[in-house]
């Protein structure tokens, strides 16, 4: 039976919020625990909506974090499309969008990112996307269908992760691609040119069209649909539909408004958080995409938009407001599959920071592993083909001890004798 003395809410329905939801329960707290989501349907995985739902090969079922009848039987009350729009942090209370008041013990923030709007003429036609949503997802995949049907062309703008997953999920379906990217590779301010020079070459050798070192000016259309493109070195790209994947920004309006302190722009945004997820209320805690929390272990507050963090830092969010001694130190962890290429990339190289980058393996074959290095010690890692190595490669980043970069390469060597 729940306790009703003790009420822990949870803003955010996705990956995060669900996960916290059902560590409360695993850990064995009695109290009211209460989901709120803004959208309809119940939590689910964001990754399958650029991978394996998009391009055909899951059901739609299979996005979903719990069976429909699990939330009643864990006894965890649901607010489904509904917003939160207050906090009143003096009252812990929180208020939804349709005037309901709900008071709290503990507070978890879990409202994620949603995507960055191009700011250009032409982004009202019907043929621009977004991709953040199981809804946009869902209308995405019969637009490739039609667009693969009907020898269709789809413009891409951003050559990062979604970007390129959805135009491989696009080539799947026999739509057109064109890719419009200002860096000079794909992936530029992931993996450097090197390793994003895979990527575009991958992509090449599947017909994909590739435009580096421009943006889009304008979408122009007729009736309102799309037509073509513009790009500010004054070409013109055919496309029936357009998908603006230019990266995401992290939800915090709700926080903003509350008074809690937000990490700067250096370290991603987002609300700022300690290594127990706590913010600058000591009542209130964040986590998954919008969380910009302090890593011992990296040693800098960062902000990391993917699975795992959500996956895992809901979880840890959980036990630390339960008051268990809780540290979150994972190691960044991220993957994707385009085409035959399946990769997962494990701790924290951003540009500037690393010194060197080494290969184990065969590049051109795409079944390597690539290391960023900083005197020596790995930073990150990313495995691309080769499988059941990320334990040793995460056990490197976490050891912060100098490794010989010849021997990380020498496929001879057991990474597992290398990690110290």
């Amino acid at each position: 039976m729940v306790d009703a003395h003790r009420t822990f809410v949870i803003v955010g329905g996705g990956l995060a919020g669900a996960k916290a939801a059902e560590t409360l329960r695993a850990e064995g707290f009695t109290g009211r625990v209460i989901l709120i989501g803004d959208e309809r349907d119940r939590p689910y995985e964001r990754p399958p909506l650029s991978k394996g739902f998009l391009n055909g090969k899951e059901e739609r079922d299979s996005v979903f974090v719990h069976e429909p009848g699990w939330y009643a039987r864990s006894e965890i009350e649901l607010h489904l499309g509904q917003t939160a729009v207050s906090i009143d942090r003096a009252a812990k209370a929180v208020r939804l969008g349709d005037g309901t008041v709900l008071h709290y013990d503990k507070l978890l923030l879990a409202t994620g990112a949603e995507p960055r709007r191009l700011d250009i003429p032409g982004t009202g036609l019907a043929g621009v996307h977004h991709l953040r949503r199981l809804a946009h997802s869902d209308r995405l995949r019969r637009v490739l269908a039609t667009l693969g049907r009907d020898n269709g062309h789809l413009l891409v703008a951003g050559a990062g992760w979604i970007g390129l997953e959805v135009a491989a999920a696009a080539r799947g379906y026999g739509a057109e691609v064109t890719v419009v990217e200002p860096a000079p590779t794909p992936l530029h301010g992931v993996l450097g040119p090197e390793l994003g020079q895979v990527f575009a070459d991958l992509h090449r050798e599947r017909g994909v069209r590739f435009h580096f070192g421009a943006r889009l000016t304008e979408i122009t259309g007729q009736d309102g649909m799309v037509l073509a493109a513009r790009t500010d070195d004054g070409e013109e790209h055919p496309a029936h539909e357009v998908l603006a994947a230019i990266g995401a920004a992290p939800r915090t309006s709700l926080a903003e408004t509350a008074g809690l302190e937000l990490a700067d722009r250096a370290h991603g945004g987002g609300i700022a958080v300690d290594a127990r997820l706590r913010t600058s209320d000591p009542d209130i805690y964040a986590a998954g995409d919008v969380a910009a929390h302090q890593h011992p272990l990296i040693g800098t507050r960062l902000r990391v938009e993917h699975w795992a963090n959500a996956l895992n830092g809901g979880p840890a969010a959980a036990r630390a407001m339960l008051g268990q001694d809780t540290v979150y130190d994972r190691v960044p962890y991220f993957f994707s599959d385009q085409y035959d290429l399946g990769m997962e990339y494990s701790g924290w190289a951003p540009p500037g920071s690393y010194d060197q980058v080494v290969l184990r393996g065969d590049a051109g074959k795409r079944e390597f592993i690539a290391f960023w290095l900083s005197e020596g010690r790995v930073l990150a890692g990313m495995n691309v083909n080769v499988w059941d190595v990320t334990e040793e490669i995460q056990r490197l980043v976490r050891s912060g001890s100098p490794v010989d970069p010849q021997a990380l390469g020498d496929p001879a060597v057991p990474l597992a004798s290398l990690a110290g």
